[in-house]
C-alpha cells in the first residue's frame, strides 16, 4: 500500500527539497540566458559600430526590408509570449487541459513566425539581397559594399533568432509531450516555467533585432 508521504512528487537526489530544486532550475537558466545574451551583445555591438560609421548606407539598405511582413511577425510572436505567460499560469493552477492547449497555440504562433522569416528570407534572395557565396548579391542604392555589410549583420541577426525559435519550439513540444503524459505534475510545472523563460528572452531578442534592422530607416 502506497502512503501519502511516498505518493508526493520528490527532488532529485542531490536537493533537499522541491522548493530547492526549483530555485537552482532557475539559476542555471539565468547562467544559460546570460551567455546567450554576450553572444548577441557581441553582434550588436558589431552591427551599431558600423551603423554609426556608415549611417545614410545602413538606413538606406533598411528601406529595402519588407516591413509589413516583418511587422505582422513581430505581432504573431509578441501573441506567442502570451499564450505562454497563459500556460505557465493555467499549469501553475493544476488546469492541465487548457495548459496543453496554451502550449500547442504557442507551437503553432512560433511555427508560423518561422514560415513567415522563411517567405520573406525567399522574397529577399530573389531580389538579390542574400550575400551568400554561391548567390549574386545585386543592390541598386548607394554604398553597395556598405550594404553588403548591413544585410551580413541582418542575416546573422534573424539567422541568430530564427534558429532560437527552432529551439525553444522543440522544447515546447517537449514539454507538452510530458504533461500529456502526467509523467510528474510537479516537475512539469516547473519545466513549463523553465521554457517560459526560454521563450520569454526570445522575444525580448527580437525586439532589439527588429528595432536595429527593420526600424532603422526611420
Amino acid at each position: 500500500m502506497t502512503t501519502a508521504s511516498e505518493s508526493r512528487p520528490q527532488p532529485a537526489e542531490q536537493f533537499d527539497d522541491l522548493k530547492q530544486q526549483f530555485h537552482a532550475d532557475h539559476m542555471g537558466m539565468w547562467i544559460f540566458l546570460s551567455t546567450e545574451l554576450m553572444l548577441f551583445g557581441a553582434v550588436f555591438m558589431g552591427f551599431a559600430i558600423n551603423r554609426y560609421l556608415h549611417p545614410d548606407a545602413f538606413a538606406a539598405a533598411a528601406g529595402h526590408l519588407d516591413l509589413t511582413m516583418s511587422s505582422i511577425n513581430t505581432a504573431v510572436l509578441f501573441s506567442s509570449g502570451f499564450t505562454m505567460a497563459l500556460a505557465e499560469q493555467a499549469v501553475g493552477e493544476q488546469r492541465r487541459r487548457l495548459g496543453l492547449g496554451l502550449l500547442g497555440t504557442t507551437i503553432v504562433l512560433g511555427l508560423v513566425f518561422l514560415a513567415i522569416k522563411g517567405y520573406v528570407y525567399y522574397q529577399e534572395m530573389l531580389e538579390g539581397l542574400m550575400p551568400l557565396p554561391w548567390l549574386q548579391f545585386t543592390y541598386d542604392g548607394p554604398s553597395p559594399d556598405q550594404a553588403e555589410l548591413f544585410f551580413n549583420f541582418y542575416y546573422i541577426l534573424t539567422g541568430m533568432h530564427a534558429f532560437h525559435m527552432l529551439v525553444g519550439v522543440g522544447a515546447i513540444c517537449i514539454v507538452l509531450m510530458l504533461g500529456w503524459r502526467r509523467n510528474n505534475p510537479a516537475s512539469w510545472v516547473r519545466q513549463v516555467k523553465i521554457v517560459g523563460m526560454y521563450w520569454a528572452f526570445v522575444d525580448i531578442v527580437w525586439v532589439f533585432v527588429f528595432t536595429a534592422t527593420f526600424l532603422l530607416r526611420a
